[in-house]
């Protein structure tokens, strides 16, 4: 048995680590559910919270989601049928098309996200600066250490 297997073996995450791997699961579940709320397929749900940052066209959908842009293109056009996406020239480029979140598209998403935005608000606000500035700075790095997976 090498060293780095013992390690392995013998590591115990404390209550921080445990607690926030719990976090990332229900947020892990917390998205398909979501979409089943919202009568959406998970994908469907994941280009309308990409468009809700900003518009993008069918091939950066794309290649955010990791999928061909044909089925981009589909995912769009079941958004665009149901009234929650739009297509738009785009900005800059008239040989592209641009998909934006249509207020529909955004009630239908904030509409299930609210409540939980709502009792995160509560949370934070019963902190102190101090404590604010502890988490923030954890939930950083945390962050960025779990972004090195991706």
């Amino acid at each position: 048995m090498g060293p780095q297997t013992r390690w392995v073996d013998a590591w115990q995450p404390g209550p921080v680590l445990d607690t926030l791997r719990r976090l990332l699961d229900s947020g892990r579940r917390a998205t398909p559910a979501l979409a089943r709320r919202a009568g959406l397929t998970h994908t469907e749900l994941a280009v309308l919270e990409h468009l809700m940052e900003d518009p993008a066209g069918p091939s950066e959908l794309a290649q955010r989601l990791g999928v061909t842009t044909a089925a981009a293109s589909g995912i769009v056009d079941r958004l665009v049928s149901r009234g929650h996406a739009q297509r738009q020239p785009h900005p800059t480029d008239r040989r592209r098309t641009a998909v934006v979140a249509t207020p529909s598209g955004r009630e239908e998403l904030m509409g299930h996200l609210m409540p939980m935005f709502a009792e995160l608000a509560q949370v934070e606000a019963s902190l102190t600066d101090a404590e604010r500035e502890v988490v923030l700075r954890f939930l950083t790095d945390a962050d960025r250490a779990v972004g090195r997976l991706l």
